[in-house]
């Protein structure tokens, strides 16, 4: 019973093994393990059934989940309606130790002085 507990408590928001074999595939050759875990909660959180490889709504999706994920961790910027859409499916995830952003004015401001 324990293999199984433990099994669970790694597969998150109690998604399918298969679902979570499917988020594994999206993941950047390069990602830190901190960024990975919450895109991959975004991408869970909102995939509804598992779209088709190479479909327009999987490219929406992982460009969604990249775009808050870089927005979250690297403070890019994008276009209002992107940001709205990406902020609003990322809505209820609990991100710890992101960094705390100024806006980019405010950061070549300082490196001015």
């Amino acid at each position: 019973a324990m293999a199984g507990k433990a099994a669970a408590a790694a597969e998150p928001l109690g998604r399918t093994a298969e679902e979570v074999a499917w988020a594994e595939t999206l993941r950047g050759a390069c990602e830190p393990e901190h960024h990975w875990r919450y895109r991959r909660e975004f991408l869970l959180r909102n995939v509804g059934e598992l779209p088709a490889a190479g479909s327009a709504q999987l490219q929406r999706l992982v460009s969604l989940s990249m775009v808050w994920a870089n927005h979250v961790f690297l403070g890019c910027r994008y276009p209002p309606q992107v940001m709205e859409k990406a902020l609003e499916m990322a809505e209820g995830i609990q991100v710890t130790n992101a960094p705390v952003r100024t806006t980019r004015d405010e950061l070549v401001a300082k490196v001015k002085k």
